[in-house]
């Protein structure tokens, strides 16, 4: 399908209303001509909408942020109610698909935008990149190790740009961006450690199976994944589920673990080793085997089964550790915290979540420090001024440019998360080699960086 067109003096007046609802930095110049003419804007197909309300995931509020940017010409979602509650937005003028291989076989957009389940997302994205797409995907982008080295093989295979949705490497003020600069600056020492807290995760279940509701393809939901009969629960709650997702660990893990991994300077390798201790839901035998479980040869009854407390070490070559907890406490001190990064070096500390960036060391900034670290975080954000995490994506499809939230960088945090849960799973410390991303003389951990697919739901080669 060609792309759809606009008189360019509306094009102007639609991108400048889209910044300022986004509160934007980026200025658009005319010259964003997509390969094509001056009036002319990118085309949108998007994948898992979700129903406007977030009733299961953020694809809906993904699409229609690309939507004030673009030309959106088709969506996809396996519940027919989502996409005609989506397509209602836009004056009922999109083409509806059930299945995004047949709308790949019939429309050519320019950008894809993903929000399905977690468990969805690299095979829907490896689809959109060989079509020929730029992708815009949910975080968290991987289910398992090896769906990372997969999908980032295919980003460098076809030149497509591809943005993962950890907007806090963009937005809340630019709080993250520079918490980062006042560690990569020095102004904690030069041994810096991280504390990272993410929350717990619930721990219920079993749960009752339903009739699958009307207009839902729950065949296709359930994907690459072992069959399983609905609920509710299993349905808008797929987080808690290692079938699907990763629990807190690949949620706010994806998140929080990613700032801080960037900031300690591995966020283009990893950690060297991995120690976990944690608690599962009530469901969870012990001394279960999570090999045999993964593998399709042990079953659990319909609850949720991800970590509902941990602590984890990540370790890393210069002696950098970063801890990992549902929740973090030093006893004898006030340092207290549920959600948030806690950065500590010989020089002081300091603590950042999206709601503050506090500690001595902020307090002693200067006008002089002020500006040296905006200047990082433009180093930071690739040279260009951080704000919005969209037009970030938007502006690199531009240039061609990879924007600040990549496969690689991306991937090399989801394998940290997954590190995480691993650890917690075989209960024990775990020897990781970051260059060769492979573990170190162990047959079980390295068994769980993959899955068994479902047929006929197995990804592409």
């Amino acid at each position: 399908m060609t792309s759809q067109k606009q008189n360019r003096r509306d094009f102007l007046k639609k991108s400048a209303a889209a910044s300022a609802v986004f509160s934007a930095p980026l200025i658009w110049s005319p010259s964003l001509i997509w390969g094509k003419d001056v009036n002319s804007k990118p085309t949108i197909a998007c994948v898992g909408v979700g129903g406007s309300r977030g009733a299961y995931n953020q694809g809906g509020y993904i699409a229609r942020r690309a939507a004030k940017l673009g030309a959106m010409i088709a969506c996809c979602d396996v519940d027919d109610y989502h996409t005609k509650e989506f397509n209602a937005d836009f004056e009922n003028k999109l083409n509806l698909y059930s299945d995004y291989r047949k709308m790949f076989e019939k429309e050519k957009p320019d950008i894809v935008t993903i929000g399905t389940p977690d468990h969805w997302h690299v095979p829907i994205a490896i689809a959109a990149l060989r079509a020929g797409s730029d992708v815009y995907c949910e975080k968290p982008l991987t289910l398992t190790i090896e769906e990372g080295i997969k999908v980032r093989e295919v980003v460098k295979e076809t030149g497509r740009v591809f943005q993962v949705g950890t907007q806090q490497r963009s937005e809340n003020n630019s709080k993250f961006l520079k918490a980062i600069a006042i560690v990569q600056t020095g102004r904690l020492g030069k041994n810096v450690n991280a504390h990272v807290a993410i929350g717990g995760a619930p721990g219920e279940g079993p749960f009752k199976s339903t009739p699958v509701p009307d207009g839902l393809d729950w065949d296709m939901w359930l994907g690459s994944a072992p069959k399983a009969d609905y609920s509710l629960e299993r349905r808008k709650n797929f987080r808690w589920w290692f079938e699907y997702s990763g629990g807190k660990m690949t949620d706010w893990g994806a998140h929080h673990i990613d700032i801080a991994q960037w900031a300690l300077g591995y966020d283009k390798s990893g950690p060297v080793k991995a120690s976990a201790q944690g608690e599962f839901p009530a469901i969870i035998p012990e001394n279960f085997n999570w090999n045999a479980y993964i593998n399709g040869d042990a079953s659990l009854p319909s609850g949720f089964n991800t970590a509902v407390k941990f602590n984890i070490n990540l370790e890393y070559e210069n002696g950098s550790v970063m801890s990992v907890n549902d929740h973090y406490k030093r006893e004898g001190t006030n340092i207290d915290f549920g959600n948030g990064i806690l950065f500590e070096g010989e020089k002081g500390r300091i603590f950042v979540n999206r709601g503050k960036l506090e500690g001595a060391p902020v307090d002693r900034l200067t006008e002089a420090d002020n500006k040296e670290l905006d200047e990082y975080i433009i180093k930071l954000y690739k040279g260009k001024k951080p704000g919005n995490h969209m037009e970030n994506f938007f502006s690199c499809i531009e240039d061609r440019q990879q924007p600040i939230s990549d496969v690689e960088t991306h991937h090399r945090t989801m394998t940290s998360c997954h590190l995480c849960n691993i650890s917690l799973m075989l209960g024990r410390e775990l020897n990781w080699d970051p260059n060769k991303e492979q573990f170190i003389g162990d047959k079980q951990a390295t068994a769980l960086m993959t899955r068994k697919r479902r047929a006929p739901f197995q990804m592409e080669s």
